[in-house]
């Protein structure tokens, strides 16, 4: 899947895991082990998975450290 977006600005207030993937350059198993292991802050609506913008970037500031 490509990163259709191109800066932080353009991002939605939630992103499915299908979405952050491209972002983050890893794969689906990976970015699922981010969301399970608690790595990266995420919220379910459902059955579905969603990760916060916010949490996004504090995931990005935190790898920064």
């Amino acid at each position: 899947m490509e990163n259709k977006y191109c800066s932080l600005d353009d991002l939605p207030v939630t992103l499915r895991v299908e979405e952050l993937m491209p972002i983050l350059g890893i794969g689906r198993n990976t970015a699922y082990e981010l969301v399970r292991s608690g790595k990266l802050r995420s919220i379910r609506v459902g059955r579905q998975v969603r990760i916060p913008k916010n949490a996004l970037i504090e995931f990005l500031e935190d790898t920064e450290k």
